[in-house]
């Protein structure tokens, strides 16, 4: 059956060829293959990555067959790293890339250098010569772009500052692709004889497409999107958008430079510019799509005969290139004065091979470093790493001990006496703490996030190490002599558990709390809260009344009205104590029947 639908797919495909039309077919298998295989990785917590990797493997040449030239794909779909790296820039700015100047510098020099020396002994201690041991460890130290920015960017991670250290690193890599591309043909033979004026030539080409983009970056982008925004359109900035992006990219090609950093440098130099939002909303969906097909495109290239045929090549070299790079990558991480989860973190993050090492093997095997047959393994090896990480991540994330958070300098709630007890020093606890404090009100506060807490020294209070769902925490808090407990942790089921232990042990003890939503309220109710109060709902109700004014509702009928609503909302509270979250539903102001004025 398989066999039947390839045929049909590459005769589909011929027939289109010959007709000079697109090959749908190709695009509905891709798109086909990308909507089954990534919901349902992302559904069973395997992230995105993994699934596009699966649905190339499956519909490439070692597959079902749909596609036999998956780098052709690759090359295209490459272009979606370009776009992430633009967008990555639009929230770079200068003075923020110019703060980073030490990490990129810095410690991405010294992990490239640290691992072009170990991953280097790999490829000696197998008995290859040193300049094709040299180029092979070389490529796989430049790390995969799109596989990391993807995690980050999944993970939630891509703003934090460990997120940052990895960026930079990444754009350090992007840096020296262009000296290790110049140390190929160094290798090549009679390479020796590249004279220094050559030499300083591409330096001085490189250094000018600089220059260059960042002089129109400047100068020119901001009056070129303002003039399109006053007499074009939506779709004519679109295209203008990618116009800047890939005329970028390809200038930083024709200089023999990476085509990434040219559309990074001209998302940084947008990054002030008023066009910013709109510029990424447009660039977005193309990014997402042409991202997706380069995973596809890796996938797809897993050649699988290749791996057979040198399969303990592989198997030696694999696990070796990638242990040996984490080693580095974390113990530069530790000399950064990184903690250990950081560290460890980065190293499976960073452990595979990246897109740039077939473009570094590709031109080895032009300037006769290295085999045609050497590239094959080669490029097997780092698809492999690719495929491997998202798998690596899994484990790492199930596997890694949950290393407590430093208490030092901190005290551990014992032995306090105060009027009032808050637990939870978040955004709400510190508002609540302002009127008390005014009256006079002496406060025992406790918190179990170690970094608020110091957050909180430097602003003059004084909070304590404790978690409020524990009973003896809540003793030794003075729960049991307190006249009043405030429960406002950031988390819902926290908040919960305390009311619950409060009325349980300290019955006599009034015990106000913060309610996340409606149905958290009811639930409070249940365990018999004295008080509580939804997180949103009086600036809610403010910003309601607000936008009636802005609109220029009469006074005295805003205040008729905003009483209506606070009347009906507790009504409604009051039916769904008893009956359930839907019983007050009649009382609900919908806008089905309503038609605008």
């Amino acid at each position: 059956m398989a066999g039947e639908v390839t045929a049909a797919a590459r005769a589909a495909g011929e027939a289109a060829a010959h007709g000079g039309g697109v090959d749908v077919l190709s695009v509905v298998v891709l798109l086909a293959a990308a909507v089954i295989a990534v919901p349902r990785c992302r559904r069973i917590g395997r992230g995105s990555v993994l699934g596009y990797l699966a649905a190339g493997l499956a519909v490439g040449p070692f597959g079902f067959g749909f596609f036999d030239d998956p780098e052709a794909i690759i090359h295209v779909a490459e272009l979606g790293v370009v776009l992430f790296l633009f967008v990555i820039g639009l929230e770079m700015q200068p003075s923020r890339l110019w703060a980073m100047r030490g990490e990129i510098f810095g410690l991405g020099f010294a992990q490239v250098l640290v691992a072009m020396g170990v991953l280097t002994i790999v490829g000696v201690s197998l008995g290859f010569p040193v300049s094709a041991s040299l180029i092979s460890g070389t490529g796989f130290v430049l790390t995969s772009t799109a596989i990391v920015m993807q995690m980050l960017d999944e993970r939630k991670e891509m703003a934090t500052p460990k997120g940052r250290r990895m960026i930079s690193i990444l754009l350090f890599e992007d840096l020296a692709i262009v000296p290790l591309l110049a140390l190929v043909t160094f290798l090549a033979p009679g390479g020796e004889e590249v004279t220094m004026a050559q030499r300083l030539t591409s330096a001085a080409i490189g250094t000018g497409a600089i220059v260059a983009l960042i002089f129109g970056g400047l100068y020119l982008l901001n009056p070129f999107f303002s003039l399109l925004a006053r007499y074009g359109g939506r779709e004519v900035m679109t295209a203008a958008a990618l116009l800047v992006v890939l005329g970028a990219a390809l200038m930083m090609q024709a200089a023999g430079l990476s085509m990434a950093m040219g559309a990074f440098l001209a998302g940084v130099l947008l990054s002030e510019s008023t066009f910013r939002h709109q510029l990424e909303a447009d660039v977005e969906p193309f990014r997402g799509l042409l991202l997706g097909l380069f995973f596809l495109g890796v996938g797809m290239a897993l050649n699988l005969t290749t791996i057979a045929e040198n399969w303990l090549l592989v198997v030696i070299c694999v696990p070796a290139y990638m242990i040996l790079k984490m080693l580095v990558i974390y113990y530069v991480a530790r000399i950064w004065k990184a903690d250990r989860a950081e560290a460890m973190e980065r190293a499976v993050l960073m452990a595979q091979g990246g897109e740039f090492a077939f473009v570094l093997y590709s031109a080895a095997a032009a300037a006769g470093v290295i085999t045609g047959q050497d590239r094959a393994v080669l490029t097997a090896i780092v698809i492999v790493s690719m495929v491997l990480t998202p798998l690596m991540i899994i484990l790492h994330d199930r596997l890694a001990p949950k290393i407590p958070p430093s208490l030092d300098e901190i005290e551990e709630a014992r032995d306090l006496h105060a009027h009032v007890l808050i637990i939870g020093f978040g955004r709400m606890g510190q508002v609540i703490s302002q009127p008390l404090i005014a009256r006079g009100h002496s406060l025992s506060i406790i918190e179990k996030d170690p970094q608020m807490i110091r957050d909180a020294d430097e602003f003059g209070f004084k909070v304590w190490y404790g978690d409020g769902t524990r009973l003896d925490v809540l003793h030794a808090a003075g729960a049991a002599e307190a006249c009043l407990i405030v429960a406002v942790p950031d988390d819902k089921e926290a908040t919960t558990r305390i009311v619950e232990l409060v009325k349980a042990e300290f019955p006599m003890v009034p015990v106000i709390a913060r309610a996340f939503d409606r149905e958290h309220s009811l639930e409070l109710v249940q365990h018999n809260v004295d008080f509580q109060m939804r997180e949103t709902l009086h600036s809610a109700l403010a910003m309601g009344r607000e936008a009636l004014v802005r609109l220029g509702d009469d006074p005295e009928v805003i205040e008729e009205v905003m009483e209506e609503i606070r009347n009906r909302d507790a009504e409604r509270f009051e039916l769904e104590c008893v009956g359930g979250i839907s019983a007050g539903a009649a009382l609900i102001l919908s806008n089905r029947n309503t038609e605008p004025a």
